[in-house]
C-alpha cells in the first residue's frame, strides 16, 4: 500500500493543505456574514412598523417525536427545522412553517434539538443556546430569515469546489452548521402565548421587527453568551418602563472618619460644626446638643470631589475650607488629576478650583496663611519631589513653586506672624522656608530653604518637663554672668555664645534624629514645637550659625533645638495650641492626651480606650470641649476631666458584608477588619460590634430578626444572637471563602454560597438558633456570587463567577432545574442576582463581567440599586430589562462600591465602600419628594433593546 500511494502522496498532501486553508477562510467569512445579517435585521426592526399577528387558530407543524410544548405555547418545531447537527440547504429552503422559520423553540428538546449540552444546565457562561461557537454578532434578540439562511450555505458551497469529494462534504456540513448557529441564536415569536407573524409580503423587515416578542434575550460577557427567558406576561420589551426612576437618593449620613492613614483631617468651624472627611465626601457634623448653625443639626456634606479627599485646611475666617484630593482614574481608565477645592462651608458652594493639572498623584498637605487674613494657600503634593507651591486664593494663580524633598512631607504651615515664613515637616526633616518676592505676580516668587539642625549650642541649659523656665521661651533659661538673673533665650540670643562652661551645663551637641516628625505648632512668641516618632516634643528657635553647624546654602542663620521634653511612649501624632496658650499632644502607642503648660509642664492627661486606637488629630471645640480623631476611624468628643465618648465610628478596612434588619431601621456590616458591626439607622450610631477573629464577607438576618448568619473567608459561618451577641452556631463548610448567605423568606432554610462552587442548604429552627444540613446544590462550574429565594421558599436562583444562571428545587431535594424555561414566571422574594432577565439592562457596555458588584431590588419592586466598580451607586427602574436603560448616578465613594441594600421599609438605601471603608446611608425620596437630588442622570452605556451586550 505504501508503494502504491507513494507517487501521488505529494500532490494529494498539497491539495489537502489547500482545502484546509480555504476552509479556514470560509469560516471567517461565515462569521462576517452572520454579523452583517444580524445588523441588517436590527436596522429593519428599527425602521419597519409592527407586523400583525397570525390568526391564533392556525396550527403549527408538529412531529410525533417532538416533546410537548409548554402550556399555552404552540408545539415545538421539528428537528428538520432546527437542529444542532447538520442541516441541508434543501431543508432550510423547503421546510414549511407558518411561523418565522429557523427560530429556537425554547425548552430543551431531545435528539440534537436541545439548546444545551447534556452536561451543562446554565443560562450563562458556555452553556447557553448558542452552543460552543462564537458569541456571534451583536443582537440580543435575533431573527434570521429563510432567504438569508439559504444564501449563506450556498455561498459557502460554491466557494468550496474541489476535486476532492470529502473536503466538499466537510465544507458543506460546516456551512450548514454555521447557518444553524444563526437559527439557534434567535428567539421564536411563537412562545409565551405569542402567535407567529403573518407576513403577506413574504419574508422581510416586518418579521425582524417582531423580535421584541421573543421568548428570550441574550447578552454576552467576555464573549460568553447568557440567555434569559422572558416572563410570559411580557408581550413586548417596549411595554417595559423606560427612563430614569421617579425615586431619587439624597445622602443622609456617612459613617466613618478617615483617621487610619491621613492627617490634617479634623477642624472646628466658626459655626461650631466639626469638619472632617472620608472617601470623596467632606462631612460637616454638628454634635447633638450644640448651638444652632447651618443645616439644622446632623450632617451636611460637600460632594464636589471626584476622588478621595486627603487633607483639609480652614481659612482664618472659620467659614471657607480648602480640601485636596488624590489622583484617580475614571471608568474608562483615564486619569483624574488631583486638585484643591476652596468652598464655602455655609452654602457648600465651590469658590475656587486650584491647581488642576499642577499636582501629581495627590495633594498631601494644605495651609492657609494667617498674618494676611488667608490671602495665600500653601500646597504640598505627593510627587516624588513633593513640590511645594504657594497660590493666590482669590485668583487661583500660582505665585511660587519649588522641589521640597524626596522624603515624605506630613505637615505644612504658615507662621502666624509672617506669611513669608513656611514650615514643613515629615520623614527625618524639618524645613524652614522663606518666601520672597512675586507677591500677587504669578510665578515670580522664590522659595529658599533652611534645614532644621538636630543640634544645640554650648551654654544652653536644658529644663525638661517641669524644669526651670524664664517666661517667654518654653522650657529653657540662660544665666547672665554679670547680673545672675534669669533671662529668656529670645532676649539674650545675641550673647548666648559668651556664656562660659562654669556658669551653665552644656547640652550634647546632637540629639538623636527622629525617623518622622508628623506634626508641629507655632507658639505665640514665634518658636515652634514639633512632635516626633521618638515621643519627644522639641522647641525650635532661630539662632546664628557657626562653623560646626552650618546652615543650608551658607546662610547666616539656622534653626536649632532649644528645648526638649520626653512626652510620650512612641510617636506623637498630633499637637494642638489651645486658646488659653496651653498645648495638647496626642500619643500613638500610649494613646495618651496630655495638656502642657509653660515650661512644658504636664498639667492634665487622659487615655483613649484601646479599641478606639491612637490619637490622630485634635481640635478644640466650644468651651472646654475637645474633638479627637483616632487611627481606628473614630471621632471622640469630651474633655480631659470627664473623658471621651464616640460620636462617629467606622470600619478600618475593606467592607463587603451588608444586610438590613427585617423590620427595624438597623443594618449590619462586616469586612476585612474582622469587625461585625450593628448600626442604628435612626440614631446614626453604632449599636454594638464584636471581633470575629476572621474576615467577614457576607451576612443575613433571620426573618425573625433574632439571629444573624455571618459567612467568613475560611469556610466557617456563624449564627449570632442579635441581643446577647453570643455565637449560637459555628459550622464550617469546605475551606473556601463564603460569598453569600441567605435565609429563605419563611425562615425554614439557610443557603450558603461558597467559592468551592457549591450551595449548602441547612434547615433552620423557628428561632433560627439551630441548623442542620439539608443538602447541597451541586452543578455550578465556578464560585457562587449571588443567590435569591423564591417567594414560596422552595426554589433558588443563583449566579456564579463564570456568569451562569441556575435554578434549584430545594424542597424537592436540592435538584438542579434543567428546564430553565419553566422558571421564567417564578417570583423571587429578593432580587440580588446581578444576572437575570429583570436586571440585564443595568450592565454597561464594555463590561468585563466584574463591573457590577452588588444589586438590590426595593421591597416595593419599583426600583433597583446597583453598586459598581467605579465608585458609583446607580438607581434604575424595575424591571430593568431594556438595554441602554437610563439611571440616576450618585457619587461619593472613593473606592469600588461593594454592596447595596434597602432598609425594610425602603426609606433608605445603604451602600458600602470597599477600600475607603465608608458606609453611606441614602434617603430615598419619592417622585414628589422635596429637596435636591444630587444625582447625575445618565444612560448606562449599552446597546439598543434589540442588540446584545457583547463585551
Amino acid at each position: 500500500m505504501d508503494g502504491a500511494g507513494g507517487p501521488g502522496e505529494g500532490p494529494a498532501q498539497e491539495a489537502l493543505q489547500s482545502l484546509s486553508q480555504r476552509l479556514q477562510v470560509q469560516e471567517k467569512e461565515m462569521e462576517l456574514v452572520k454579523a452583517a445579517l444580524a445588523e441588517a435585521l436590527r436596522l429593519l426592526r428599527l425602521h419597519a412598523p409592527p407586523s400583525p399577528l397570525q390568526d391564533p387558530d392556525t396550527p403549527a407543524p408538529t412531529r410525533d417525536s417532538s416533546p410537548a410544548a409548554p402550556p399555552g405555547l404552540p408545539p415545538t418545531c421539528g428537528p428538520s427545522l432546527v437542529s444542532r447537527g447538520t442541516q441541508t440547504e434543501t431543508e432550510v429552503e423547503t421546510e414549511p412553517s407558518p411561523g418565522p422559520p429557523g427560530l429556537s423553540n425554547g425548552p430543551p428538546a431531545p435528539q440534537g434539538g436541545s439548546e444545551e449540552p447534556s452536561g451543562t444546565q446554565s443560562e450563562g457562561g458556555g452553556s447557553s443556546s448558542s452552543g460552543t461557537g462564537s458569541p456571534g454578532p451583536p443582537g440580543i434578540l435575533r431573527l434570521v430569515q429563510p432567504p438569508q439562511r439559504a444564501d449563506t450555505p450556498r455561498r459557502n458551497s460554491s466557494s468550496s469546489s474541489s476535486p476532492s469529494e470529502r473536503p466538499r462534504q466537510k465544507l458543506s456540513r460546516k456551512a450548514a452548521s454555521s447557518a444553524n448557529l444563526l437559527l439557534r441564536s434567535g428567539s421564536t415569536e411563537s412562545r409565551g402565548g405569542k402567535d407567529p407573524l403573518s407576513s403577506p409580503g413574504g419574508p422581510g423587515s416586518r418579521r425582524s421587527n417582531y423580535n421584541l416578542e421573543g421568548i428570550s434575550v441574550k447578552m454576552f460577557l467576555r464573549g460568553r453568551p447568557i440567555t434569559m427567558y422572558i416572563p410570559s406576561g411580557i408581550r413586548s420589551l417596549e411595554e417595559l418602563p423606560s427612563g430614569p426612576p421617579p425615586e431619587t437618593l439624597s445622602l443622609d449620613w456617612v459613617y466613618g472618619y478617615r483617621g487610619r492613614d491621613s492627617r490634617s483631617n479634623l477642624f472646628v468651624l466658626r459655626s461650631g460644626e466639626v469638619v472632617y472627611f472620608i472617601a470623596c465626601v467632606v462631612v460637616l457634623y454638628r454634635p447633638e446638643g450644640g448651638p444652632g448653625g447651618p443645616g439644622g443639626g446632623g450632617q451636611r456634606h460637600y460632594r464636589g470631589h471626584t476622588d478621595c479627599v486627603r487633607c483639609l485646611a480652614v481659612h482664618p475666617d472659620g467659614v471657607r475650607v480648602a480640601s485636596g484630593q488624590t489622583a484617580g482614574v475614571d471608568k474608562d481608565g483615564k486619569p483624574l488629576q488631583p486638585v484643591v477645592h476652596v468652598w464655602d462651608s455655609e452654602t457648600l458652594l465651590k469658590l475656587q478650583e486650584i491647581g488642576l493639572g499642577a499636582f501629581e498623584r495627590g495633594v498631601g498637605a494644605l495651609a492657609f496663611s494667617v498674618a494676611d487674613q488667608g490671602a495665600f494657600l500653601c500646597v504640598v503634593d505627593d510627587s516624588n519631589e513633593h513640590m511645594l507651591s504657594v497660590w493666590d486664593c482669590s485668583r487661583g494663580t500660582k505665585l511660587a513653586e519649588i522641589k521640597s524633598t524626596n522624603d515624605s512631607v506630613l505637615a505644612v504651615g504658615f507662621s502666624p506672624r509672617d506669611s513669608s515664613c513656611i514650615v514643613t515637616s515629615g520623614k527625618s526633616h524639618v524645613h524652614f522656608w522663606n518666601w520672597s518676592g512675586g507677591t500677587g505676580v504669578p510665578g515670580n516668587g522664590t522659595l529658599t530653604r533652611k534645614q532644621g539642625v538636630f543640634g544645640v549650642r554650648r551654654g544652653w541649659v536644658q529644663c525638661g518637663a517641669g524644669g526651670q523656665s524664664g517666661g517667654g521661651s518654653v522650657g529653657l533659661s540662660t544665666v547672665d554672668p554679670n547680673t545672675t538673673q534669669l533671662a529668656t533665650v529670645c532676649d539674650f540670643q545675641s550673647w548666648l555664645f559668651s556664656l562660659t562652661p562654669a556658669l551653665c551645663s552644656p547640652l550634647p551637641q546632637k540629639y538623636k534624629k527622629p525617623k518622622f516628625i508628623p506634626c508641629f505648632v507655632f507658639l505665640p512668641d514665634g518658636d515652634i514645637l514639633t512632635g516626633d516618632s521618638e515621643g519627644n516634643i522639641l522647641t525650635w528657635g532661630r539662632s546664628l550659625s557657626d562653623s560646626r553647624t552650618p546652615g543650608r546654602g551658607g546662610a547666616k542663620e539656622t534653626y536649632g533645638i532649644v528645648a526638649q521634653a520626653h512626652a510620650h511612649e512612641g510617636s506623637i501624632f498630633a499637637l494642638c495650641l489651645r486658646r488659653d496658650g496651653t498645648v495638647l499632644s496626642g500619643g500613638g502607642r500610649d494613646r495618651r492626651l496630655v495638656q502642657w503648660g509653660p515650661g512644658l509642664v504636664a498639667l492634665q492627661e487622659a487615655e483613649i480606650p484601646e479599641h478606639f486606637g491612637a490619637v490622630r488629630a485634635i481640635a478644640e471645640g466650644l468651651g472646654s470641649e475637645l474633638l479627637v480623631g483616632t487611627t481606628k476611624n473614630a471621632l471622640l468628643r469630651g474633655d480631659l476631666a470627664q473623658g471621651f465618648s464616640p460620636v462617629i465610628q467606622g470600619h478600618t478596612d475593606e467592607l463587603w458584608g451588608l444586610c438590613t434588619h427585617p423590620f427595624q431601621n438597623r443594618f449590619l456590616t462586616c469586612g476585612h477588619d474582622r469587625q461585625l458591626c450593628l448600626w442604628d439607622g435612626e440614631g446614626h450610631a453604632l449599636a454594638w460590634s464584636i471581633d470575629l477573629k476572621e474576615t467577614g464577607l457576607c451576612a443575613d438576618f433571620h426573618p425573625s430578626g433574632a439571629v444573624v448568619a455571618v459567612g467568613l473567608n475560611t469556610g466557617r459561618w456563624l449564627v449570632l444572637d442579635t441581643e446577647t451577641r453570643e455565637i449560637v452556631s459555628d459550622i464550617t463548610d469546605g475551606n473556601e471563602q463564603l460569598s453569600v448567605v441567605r435565609y429563605s423568606p419563611d425562615g425554614l432554610y439557610l443557603a450558603i454560597g461558597s467559592h468551592d462552587n457549591m450551595i449548602y442548604i441547612y434547615s433552620v429552627s423557628s428561632d433560627g438558633a439551630k441548623s442542620s444540613r439539608f443538602g447541597r446544590c451541586v452543578g455550578h462550574s465556578s464560585f457562587i456570587t449571588h443567590l435569591d429565594w423564591s417567594k414560596d421558599g422552595s426554589f433558588i436562583m443563583s449566579n456564579s463567577g463564570d456568569y451562569e444562571i441556575l435554578y434549584w428545587d430545594v424542597v424537592g431535594g436540592c435538584k438542579l432545574l434543567r428546564n430553565r424555561y419553566d422558571s421564567r414566571d417564578r417570583e423571587w422574594a429578593t432580587y440580588t442576582c446581578v444576572l437575570g432577565f429583570h436586571v440585564y439592562g443595568v450592565w454597561p457596555d464594555g463590561s468585563d463581567g466584574t463591573d457590577i458588584n452588588s444589586l438590590c431590588r426595593s421591597h416595593n419592586e419599583r426600583v433597583v440599586a446597583v453598586a459598581d466598580d467605579f465608585c458609583k451607586v446607580h438607581l434604575f427602574q424595575y424591571p430593568c430589562a431594556r438595554a441602554k436603560a437610563p439611571s440616576l448616578v450618585y457619587g461619593g465613594h472613593g473606592s469600588h462600591v461593594t454592596s447595596v441594600r434597602f432598609t425594610h421599609d425602603d426609606s433608605h438605601l445603604i451602600s458600602l465602600g470597599g477600600k475607603d471603608a465608608s458606609i453611606f446611608q441614602w434617603r430615598v425620596l419619592g417622585a414628589g419628594g422635596a429637596g435636591p437630588a444630587p444625582a447625575t442622570p445618565s444612560r448606562t452605556p449599552s446597546l439598543s433593546p434589540a442588540s446584545s451586550l457583547d463585551v
